[in-house]
């Protein structure tokens, strides 16, 4: 695995080599890399000549600067797991390489209605700042495919916006949500959680399936209050716990049968914020 830090090393690397008719896949993250990302670079190499990943924390799309400080670093052991999967080139760079200046930082997006529910309503400006550096990594790296899990589903429907915005021919592919034994979905903030709290986090997911067994047309509303009493009870703050249709996130309480829709919870547990969904079809 090669690593480099600079655009233009990437961009000089990339262009020496011969890669008429082949293809570029790419996997962007900001490192505390567990098999979820493994998973996502395992399926990269299934349809790619070439696999990049990158790591970057980006400042831009925390909305707490607390959460930002806290976020876990784990570099080495994020280089050896990517050697180890078959990473052909790590992109690592510094935080004046994607923002080098005020400037730089400023551009705004057009998300219309996705950015102002769920996380876009609980994180404000989150969402403006994830696709900042999106944008910067897809010009940079120049991918034919770009990879994301599910667990972010509202992110990855953004970044189909933002793709549709750039008029970039890259093809986004969305792979199924990575789990523990447990059914916690894997997230780099998991190592924040000791192992009571470990226990308790997976519960976000039995509660998904739980309304999923139950769920008909028109009894979510119930379902959904009920479940949050629960969660609280053993010691969640809940932000939201939603249905909507798959296709883009409108939020709904009764739906059709045939149709396809999705679960969406966030919620505290402690000071560490668990996301998770399901996708359903009736």
């Amino acid at each position: 695995m090669i690593i480099i830090k600079l655009t233009k090393g990437l961009r000089d690397y990339l262009d020496k080599q011969n890669f008429t008719g082949k293809s570029i896949g790419f996997v962007p993250t900001m490192g505390a890399l567990h098999e979820g990302h493994l998973a996502l670079i395992k399926e990269c190499r299934k349809v790619a000549k070439l696999t990049i990943c990158s790591i970057f924390v980006n400042p831009v799309q925390f909305n707490n600067a607390d959460d930002l400080k806290k976020y876990p670093k784990t570099i080495e052991n994020d280089i050896l797991l990517l050697e180890e999967n078959g990473c052909d080139i790590l992109f690592l760079p510094g935080e004046k390489e994607i923002y080098p200046d005020a400037k730089s930082r400023e551009k705004h997006y057009d998300l219309g209605y996705l950015e102002t529910i769920l996380e876009g309503k609980f994180r404000p400006g989150h969402f403006q700042g994830v696709c900042m550096v999106v944008e910067k990594l897809l010009n940079i790296v120049d991918p034919d495919y770009l990879f994301m899990g599910q667990k972010d589903f509202q992110q990855c429907l953004i970044i189909e916006r933002l793709i549709v915005l750039m008029h970039k021919n890259v093809q986004l592919i969305i792979c199924p949500i990575h789990r523990e034994k447990s059914g916690l979905a894997m997230s780099s903030r998991n190592v924040r959680l000791n192992s009571d709290e470990r226990i308790k986090a997976s519960q976000l997911h039995k509660s998904l399936v739980s309304i999923k067994n139950k769920l008909i047309e028109n009894n979510f509303s119930a379902l959904k209050n009920k479940t949050i009493i629960d969660l609280e009870k053993i010691g969640f703050k809940v932000d939201y716990l939603e249905l909507a249709k798959r296709k883009n996130l409108e939020i709904i309480t009764h739906f059709n049968n045939g149709e396809e829709i999705v679960i969406l919870v966030a919620a505290f547990l402690n000071d560490v914020r668990l996301i998770d969904n399901l996708l359903i079809k009736r």
